[in-house]
């Protein structure tokens, strides 16, 4: 029989116990339930409900139903419906009437909130981790090629010249932010919900702030309503995982085409490639197609999670069990695909001799405008100047280090000899050495600044 089953007239159906029991997935939770478990015992313990001789019991059986699920000897049954249920009924198969103390005040609502609390902070943890390693594998990408010229994008479209280590730094600062959303995080997933019942709170006065201590949360739900129907954490973790997987995709994406023949800026190691069934020559980047198309699955879990919420009640609905398999899911795609990343940064070969194809003398256009400023030109009587200038050129296909200084007079005064020096690719970057621009001193200053933030690998 269920723990619930006993004003019942009829037992489950098959399909509807199928329908909602949630052990295949939440089973992962094993150490979170019994660790809270463990706790909880010990606060029942000091309130006079068991005995001292019963709380040991408790925890020695709790450890025996650790090893078993640690060793994978743990047997489920058929009314084990969720991981709450298979322990205590384990435990209770082990330990005899003890174990059926362990639950006395206490509600699967608010142990299935504790659970997620206690899986959310390590789970959390364990991202921004891969996050800093595909970090570090960006910084060593970007030192290991410093001074390699390459053209920068907007609209697709070739802009300025920058460097490719620049470039790469970029990723570095969308990953930073990622961490500090989830270390912020666990400001909301450290709360305690243990104590909080089914949603009237405990009634046998049971120590909540101790019980928050020792599971190591920094503070308590003050309401215990909101406690165990609170599920912002988990919305805040998705989010936090759509956006990683954003900026994943965004350099994916990046990658694909700047290994294409006809970028030919880079070459994906053949251990992250794949081949096709049917044309001997292909190296196709199904690495980096798969983490751009996992990034919607990710969005589609937030997605989903969203939608849930929005429509349930007020305190715990069973809608919630719909908060695991996308969060699992999550979990577990990052759980690759940042390593994966990381990976393909390490050993990605750029090509030099490809991205100087790249360079031509429009990306130098805003340099000339630069110029005319210097002499004294208004900027945007500037840009007019210039845009004539690239007109022109287009229109009897030229290059603009092709005009002599007397043919640029007429589209302005102001040009003199020295525009020669305008037209250097290298001196175009150094010159944009404010913080944060592409000159090789600001990288350097940059990477600094961003080994600076990262913890000890």
């Amino acid at each position: 029989m269920p723990l619930w089953g006993s004003a019942f007239a009829k037992p489950t159906a098959d399909l509807m116990r199928k329908f909602q029991d949630s052990l295949p997935f939440d089973r992962r939770w094993y150490a979170e339930d019994i660790r809270g478990s463990e706790i909880y015992a010990r606060a029942i313990q000091q309130s006079g409900l068991i005995s001292a001789q019963e709380l040991a019991q408790i925890l020695d059986g709790l450890a025996r139903v650790r090893a078993e699920f640690d060793s994978g000897a743990f047997v489920t049954l058929p009314n084990d419906e969720d991981i709450h249920t298979a322990v205590e009924r384990r435990l209770t198969d082990l330990i005899g009437d003890a174990g059926k103390k362990l639950h006395t005040g206490r509600s699967r609502n608010d142990q299935v909130a504790t659970d997620a609390h206690l899986a959310m902070l390590s789970l959390a943890e364990r991202t921004r981790a891969q996050v800093a390693d595909l970090q570090r594998a960006l910084v060593e990408h970007a030192e290991a090629n410093p001074d390699v010229i390459t053209a920068g994008y907007t609209h697709m479209r070739r802009a300025q010249p920058i460097l490719w280590s620049h470039y790469v730094m970029s990723f570095f600062w969308m990953l930073e932010r990622d961490r500090e959303r989830l270390a912020d995080l666990a400001k909301r997933a450290g709360m305690s919900p243990l104590g909080a019942g089914a949603l009237a709170g405990n009634a046998f006065g049971v120590d909540r702030e101790w019980l928050q201590q020792e599971l190591g949360f920094a503070r308590i739900y003050e309401n215990s309503l909101d406690a165990v129907s609170d599920r912002d954490f988990v919305v805040e973790y998705l989010f936090c995982a759509s956006l990683l997987a954003v900026h994943l995709s965004r350099l994916a994406e990046d990658l694909i085409i700047y290994s294409t023949d006809e970028y030919g800026w880079a070459q994906i190691d053949d251990a992250y490639s794949t081949g096709s069934s049917i044309m001997p020559q292909k190296k196709n980047p199904d690495s980096l197609e798969l983490i751009r198309g996992k990034a919607g699955r990710i969005i589609g879990a937030l997605t989903s999670m969203l939608v849930m919420l929005k429509g349930s009640p007020s305190s715990y609905d069973k809608d919630y069990q719909e908060d695991k398999e996308g969060l699992f899911d999550t979990a577990d795609t990052l759980g690759m695909t940042l390593p994966i990343m990381s990976d393909i940064m390490r050993t990605l070969i750029i090509k030099p001799e490809g991205m100087a194809r790249s360079l031509d003398d429009g990306l130098l256009a805003t340099d000339v405008a630069d110029y005319l400023v210097r002499k004294g030109l208004p900027f945007r009587e500037a840009h007019h100047v210039v845009g004539r200038m690239v007109r022109d050129g287009l229109e009897h296909g030229r290059p603009l280090r092709s005009y002599t200084p007397a043919e640029l007079l007429p589209f302005s005064p102001k040009f003199e000899a020295d525009i020669a020096d305008v037209f250097d690719f290298r001196k175009s970057v150094e010159r944009r050495n404010a913080t944060g621009g592409t000159a090789p001193e600001a990288v350097r200053k940059q990477i600094a600044r961003a080994k600076a933030c990262l913890p000890p690998a």
